[in-house]
């Protein structure tokens, strides 16, 4: 099926024929003819599939035929983030080009005096977070009374950061008769009690997950104590033929902390995370998409909603405490055709998330020694007993780990060198009896020792940051 047969009017098509787009992707393909009904559609969709266009190009097609009165706006999308806001906001530019629909962007971090001035000359697109639009409410500088199509996009997402509250605040200052598109990529209780108050016999439309990464990323997963990760980090971006790439970690601190580092080595990196104001982020962006910097240390606010082609890396400085996540995260590498390569380091207090990551992908993800050199064996149960040690666990050793237990536990399942040497001279430690039969006959390695070897993974060459 193409664009044409959706129900959208000359103009939208010819603006999807200058874009290159020939077929709408499947949430596109299901929600636009539905949306243009005017019915409520209930879409569960991620990032990737093309679901901003789904409300986009309906929007645009019911909108043309009026015009907004001052501070009263014709239609309301919500959205989580800032970037996501923007991008939004640019495919209006792009699906729009045809139309004289007049659109404004309300978040935080931008001038809120600009802002008033286009609500003040009427508004038939208004593209918002929800805190910059409920400040703006309480200013008197918006009125709701004429919202005619409201758009709650990434609802998942906004639960997650904690602004259910303000969207149900801003819900109840809209009028009940509208036409409302709901899009989210999981369906939780919350959201799902959220979707049943606010839409009206919807359409439900699923686009099945993106729980399959793409095939031109290669992924990796290195094991690593917490407190080596940073140098793994450089040990592995020395090692890469990095162009440009995301770095994504699971708290502001370490971002800040591993930017830091980063930069101290020379490397051109910046930043990206919820407390920087608006204009540093946009402007980091901007440097980042024109190669002024090379390294992105983000959170996961820039995993959904930036589009930014010919990354060929991405690192996971942390495992993605929700799995989904990770789809989002590598997804930032590998785009329009083009290979990429995303890097993932655990600790052993992430194998819950590492568990949940491997479930959502179906497969296990590739494990490799830290030079990258040869793929390392998957953790004995030895080894696995030896991590939960680490953490703290009170397991009682079993029979065949009482004896490992006795080894280095400061760093999980790689000795040095040095230790392997000690190891071998104790075990040449023996009655002579047993030192006559040996002579008689050379010793098989025992599965211990074998499994050790295995998993140091490093040959005789261990990097500095793992020696006692």
């Amino acid at each position: 099926m193409g664009f044409t047969e959706l129900g959208l009017g000359e103009k939208v098509l010819e603006a999807i024929e200058d874009m290159g787009f020939k077929e709408p992707t499947p949430i596109q393909e299901a929600a636009i003819p539905i949306a243009l009904m005017g019915r409520d559609v209930l879409g569960l969709a991620q990032t990737g599939t093309g679901k901003t266009a789904s409300f986009t190009l309906p929007m645009i097609e019911m909108l043309a035929g009026g015009r907004a009165k001052a501070r009263m706006p014709r239609s309301l999308i919500l959205t989580p983030t800032r970037e996501l806001a923007a991008q939004i906001a640019e495919h209006f530019d792009q699906f729009g080009k045809y139309h004289k629909l007049t659109k404004t962007l309300l978040t935080g971090g931008s001038s809120m005096g600009e802002q008033i001035k286009e609500l003040e000359q009427g508004v038939d697109v208004l593209i918002a977070t929800p805190g910059r639009l409920l400040d703006l409410f309480g200013r008197g500088n918006i009125i709701l009374a004429d919202i005619k199509i409201l758009v709650i996009d990434e609802a998942d997402r906004m639960l997650d950061m904690g602004f259910i509250p303000d969207l149900e605040k801003i819900v109840s200052l809209i009028p009940p008769l509208r036409q409302t598109l709901f899009f989210s990529a999981t369906m939780p209780k919350a959201i799902s009690k959220l979707a049943d108050q606010y839409l009206s016999n919807p359409k439900t439309i699923k686009v099945a997950a993106t729980s399959k990464p793409a095939e031109n990323v290669e992924q990796f997963m290195i094991r690593v104590p917490a407190k080596d990760k940073p140098e793994a980090l450089k040990s592995i971006i020395t090692q890469e033929n990095v162009q440009n790439a995301f770095i994504f970690c699971n708290r502001k601190r370490d971002i800040e902390g591993v930017e830091k580092s980063l930069s101290k080595l020379g490397y051109k990196v910046g930043s990206i995370h919820g407390d920087i104001e608006q204009k540093y982020r946009t402007r980091t962006l901007d440097d980042f998409r024109s190669g002024e910097i090379s390294l992105l240390v983000c959170s996961d606010v820039v995993a959904r909603g930036i589009d930014i082609s010919g990354v060929s890396h991405v690192f996971n400085y942390d495992v993605p405490m929700n799995a989904e996540d990770y789809i989002h995260r590598i997804g930032r590498t590998g785009r329009a055709g083009k290979s990429g390569r995303a890097f993932m380091l655990v600790a052993p207090s992430d194998k819950k998330f590492l568990t949940n990551v491997e479930n959502l992908v179906k497969k296990p993800i590739e494990e490799i020694s830290l030079d990258g050199s040869k793929k390392a064996p998957k953790p004995a149960p030895e080894a696995k007993d030896d991590d939960d040690k680490i953490e703290g666990d009170k397991k009682p050793a079993s029979k065949k780990t009482s004896a490992k237990k006795e080894d280095s536990p400061k760093v999980a399942r790689i000795k040095t060198a040095s230790e392997v040497d000690k190891d071998s001279s104790k075990k040449s430690e023996k009655p002579a009896s047993a030192q006559k039969s040996k002579d008689k006959k050379p010793e098989t390695p025992t599965n211990e020792s074998s499994a050790n070897k295995n998993v140091q993974g490093f040959g005789d060459e261990v990097p500095a940051f793992f020696k006692a």
